[in-house]
């Protein structure tokens, strides 16, 4: 079987004497990739591979390679059938989750700091243009937009780059440059990366949310993943969307929240045909009907639909609850 090399997961890389090309090759390993496979991706000769591969396991960044297992039996062949495809693994979540990831992160942020940082911001500019692997994804933190604009001048710039760029830049005018690229700001991981920067321009997140549904800026507006300054953006995009929405969009947001949304949408209506669509239903949650209850907005036909409801009925609170409500009589 060929070696699959493996990252020691307990080993700090940051504290080990490596050069660029071994943080560089450290990186990309994961245990699933092979000798040959790992020649392709580098650009290395296989023989050099090996050597630095050695060297690796020598500094006690890598497992060393483990001894061939025993010949086993030989099975009689099975029947043949017919292979099923499983969807390829989260691509995101294995950037966010990976030991190795935050390995290549680690690396290419010393790179920067310890080798980049130092050059005037002219020479930086013009190097980042052209740069390379490792050199290239160490130029995605950089704190400069000018270089930024650089990185993502650079031809072989990809959307791993884009992912470091949303996460660690702190600029807006270099955040603004990232969200030019529509190839970039579709894919996944960019846009949960930027959700979590405190830096995201507001302008830059309606571009990218405006036309988002209802439900999904609901998520972004109360997600713990993102500071209170992006959520602040969503409250807003939300409301103002919330009014230029159809009907049948905003009774989906109220239901799917159990009604949670309506704490965010104070002051706001609801037009007939929302109203109209949660007339039709049979209502059993509790919680639901006490948001709306809650909310001062209710339409007078949904307070009296509401009233009209078993789970009311049965219910004391809630029946004194839509019978204080503004819009009851």
């Amino acid at each position: 079987m060929t070696w699959r090399p493996v990252p020691r997961a307990e080993v700090d890389a940051r504290s080990l004497p490596l050069d660029s090309k071994q943080g560089y090759l450290l990186s990309r390993l994961d245990g699933t990739l092979d000798i040959p496979t790992l020649a392709a991706l580098t650009g290395l000769e296989q023989d050099q591979l090996t050597g630095m591969l050695g060297e690796l396991v020598a500094l006690g960044a890598v497992l060393p390679e483990a001894p061939a297992p025993a010949p086993r039996p030989v099975a009689p062949p099975p029947v043949p059938v017919v292979p099923v495809l499983e969807s390829a693994p989260d691509e995101e979540a294995e950037e966010v989750e990976s030991p190795a990831s935050a390995a290549r992160t680690a690396t290419h942020r010393q790179l920067f700091e310890h080798q980049l940082h130092p050059k005037p911001v002219d020479e930086r500019v013009a190097l980042a243009r052209a740069a390379v692997e490792p050199e290239l994804s160490a130029w995605c933190f950089d704190p400069t937009a000018e270089v930024i604009r650089s990185v993502l001048e650079n031809p072989q710039v990809g959307p791993v780059h884009a992912r470091l760029i949303a996460a660690h830049h702190r600029t807006a005018a270099g955040l603004e440059a990232l969200g030019g690229r529509a190839g970039f700001t579709n894919d996944t991981g960019v846009r949960r990366a930027l959700l979590q920067n405190p830096l995201l321009p507001a302008g830059l997140y309606r571009r990218l949310w405006s036309a988002r549904r209802l439900a999904e800026q609901y998520l972004v507006a109360t997600s713990r993943d993102a500071p209170e300054q992006v959520r602040a953006m969503a409250r807003d995009l939300l409301r103002a969307s919330f009014t230029q929405r159809t009907g049948e969009e905003k009774a989906e947001l109220i239901l799917t929240t159990e009604g949670r949304c309506l704490a965010s949408l104070v002051g706001l209506t609801l037009d007939g045909h929302a109203t109209a669509l949660l007339c039709r239903r049979t209502y059993v949650s509790t919680l639901l009907i006490q948001n709306l209850g809650r909310w001062s907005a209710t339409p007078p036909q949904l307070i009296a639909h509401l009233r009209r409801q078993d789970a009311v009925k049965r219910n004391a609170p809630l029946r004194q609850l839509l019978e204080r409500h503004p819009n009851a009589g």
